[in-house]
């Protein structure tokens, strides 16, 4: 199993699916069982063994900058910068791109939550990963074993682990859980500007590049009030 030292925790997004709770505060630190979503993210990196994690701000920057500033224990803590754009998913990793290394990283969206099994499924992730085969290994969620989540799949998952996008199928089995492995060499050549993650993956997906795992957890996407609460309800 390889070591993963670092991770970025994406928190720059508007929150705007999350009002009125985002209108004092950015999305990142709404909070689920007395618990920013920021915090789920990063406590979950330090339980995986990640030693640094990467933060982008935007939205109320300055009162993410004053969280990470007050936040002890690990993972240490460096910041992307966005407060002058908002790059997206995409973008912002091309801005944080200086900050990630070479090494596989983990990438995680701060809205999506889930209770820990007997395995951490970080630990599952991490486990699964084969730099020979992929340059992105997904952390999938069962369609039908998700809160918070209306839409009809993402991806369908071959036998070989590979990953395929829903295109024009009615529905797919699988969502994209909000958390991968990525190469961050990948990166480079893209601009630094608002785009989605999803170019990034579509060019990976079309040299057979992108795998996925099926976690063993319920998954839980927290994107606005009624799922928040939901998602409360269900973690107590």
């Amino acid at each position: 199993m390889i070591t993963i030292e670092t991770g970025m925790a994406l928190a720059a997004g508007l929150g705007t699916r999350m009002r009125p709770l985002t209108l004092t505060r950015p999305k990142a630190l709404v909070e689920v069982c007395g618990k920013p979503l920021l915090d789920h993210v990063l406590d979950r990196f330090a339980l995986a063994g990640v030693s640094n994690a990467v933060v982008n701000v935007h939205h109320f920057a300055d009162l993410m900058r004053g969280h990470l500033a007050a936040r002890t224990g690990p993972p240490a803590l460096q910041i992307s910068d966005e407060s002058d754009q908002v790059l997206e998913t995409g973008g912002g990793l091309v801005k944080a791109r200086p900050l990630l290394g070479d090494a596989p990283i983990f990438v995680s969206n701060i809205d999506a939550l889930w209770s820990e099994g007997a395995t951490c499924e970080l630990d599952r992730l991490r486990a699964a990963w084969r730099g020979d085969d992929m340059d992105a290994l997904l952390l999938l969620a069962r369609r039908e074993e998700t809160s918070g989540y209306g839409g009809a799949g993402d991806f369908f998952l071959d036998d070989d682990g590979r990953v395929r996008r829903r295109g024009s199928a009615d529905s797919a089995p699988f969502v994209f859980a909000g958390t991968h492995i990525l190469n961050p060499r990948v990166i480079e050549g893209y601009p630094e500007e608002a785009f989605s993650l999803n170019r990034i993956w579509d060019e990976l997906l079309a040299k057979g590049r992108v795998q996925g795992l099926v976690m063993d957890a319920f998954w839980m996407h927290v994107g606005d009030p009624e799922a928040r609460d939901a998602a409360e309800a269900r973690l107590t």
